[in-house]
């Protein structure tokens, strides 16, 4: 497995969109990279990835309560703008998909 370069190293970026749902329930995102998970926010962000092979991307919402939406896609070269939607209830996968 290869390590992601520093911030500054890496050409490759993958814009991802977090789309807040309805009922948060005091959520908040987190997005992993190849099993590392990295805090976030809502709404539009890019994200260094490795500049060649695939890369698994995966977001999930978490409380002080517990963790859950979770969602995973493995990116390739052409995927560029990913989309996720957490469930409408704090239960159920939430959809990672290509846009």
């Amino acid at each position: 497995m290869d390590a992601v370069l520093p911030s500054g190293m890496t050409r490759r970026r993958v814009e991802l969109r977090i789309v807040k749902p309805a009922f948060a329930w005091f959520a908040r995102p987190t997005v992993t990279i190849d099993g590392v998970g990295h805090p976030a926010q809502w709404g539009t962000g890019t994200w260094a990835v490795p500049d060649e092979g695939t890369t698994a991307l995966g977001v999930y919402l978490f409380n002080r309560a517990w963790r859950f939406g979770a969602a995973s896609v493995t990116v390739t070269a052409s995927d560029d703008v990913l989309e996720y939607r957490g469930g409408l209830l704090p239960a159920g996968p939430g959809r990672l998909r290509s846009v």
